[in-house]
């Protein structure tokens, strides 16, 4: 594994967001169980939608349509159902989702310091936006890059090496802090070092099998590894 002292000196740190900076499967959970109670569908337990998080909105109406992790499910049913999930959690999408403990205090800390930041999600922008307003976030990120903002999304590199053009920064100086696979492969592909969180939604993965750099349990850890480096 790299350390950051591999690294050319950090100009760019890139944060994915549900599972990272904030658990919004509260919100995402009920949003799932309403859609499906209005197509008089069997529910989904809240544990079970955490493991299906990850890859977006229209991934994530599939998985819970079918009841597991393939999705494999008709047109006219992924169809008729993925407007009305739209629906309910836009009016369910910040009502129990909570910052995890020190996001706020870090990202702060690196604004102060004059780190560039962005917000790199599979998230349909039409929720990230308004999201990352509501929780407070908006004010750290100087760009934000959502699941339909470029042809590919994460596990693709795109979004990231978009993100490091944006800023005139190399992937050498550039980090992608994450909790799933899909991060970890986004940052391996585009040349990130990559940081992996322990708690976020990883579903029957092993976060230290997933071959991040480095693997952390709070998110405050992320500004004692670039004190080390600097």
């Amino acid at each position: 594994m790299k350390t950051l002292r591999d690294n050319c000196k950090t100009k760019l740190v890139a944060f994915d967001l549900d599972g990272t900076l904030l658990d919004s499967v509260p919100d995402l959970a009920k949003a799932v169980q309403l859609t499906l109670a209005e197509l008089n569908l069997p529910t989904q337990q809240q544990d079970s939608v955490r493991g299906w998080i990850g890859n977006g909105a229209r991934v994530l109406v599939k998985r819970a349509l079918s009841g597991d992790i393939n999705g494999d499910i008709p047109k006219d049913l992924f169809d008729k159902a993925y407007p009305i999930f739209l629906k309910h959690y836009a009016d369910n999408l910040n009502t129990d989702s909570e910052l995890y403990n020190g996001v706020e205090d870090t990202l702060a800390a690196f604004k102060q310091a004059g780190i560039a930041m962005a917000c790199i999600t599979n998230k349909p922008e039409q929720f990230t936006l308004p999201l990352l307003k509501e929780i407070g976030l908006s004010q750290f990120f100087d760009k934000v890059v959502c699941g339909d903002s470029f042809e590919h999304r994460k596990p693709h590199p795109m979004p990231l090496l978009e993100t490091a053009k944006f800023f005139n920064v190399l992937p050498e100086q550039s980090i992608m802090v994450g909790d799933s696979v899909n991060d970890i492969m986004a940052a391996q592909a585009a040349g990130f070092y990559s940081i992996c969180v322990s708690y976020g939604y990883h579903g029957e993965d092993d976060v230290h099998q997933l071959g991040a750099d480095v693997v952390i349990q709070h998110f405050s850890e992320i500004a004692q590894l670039l004190e080390k480096a600097a």
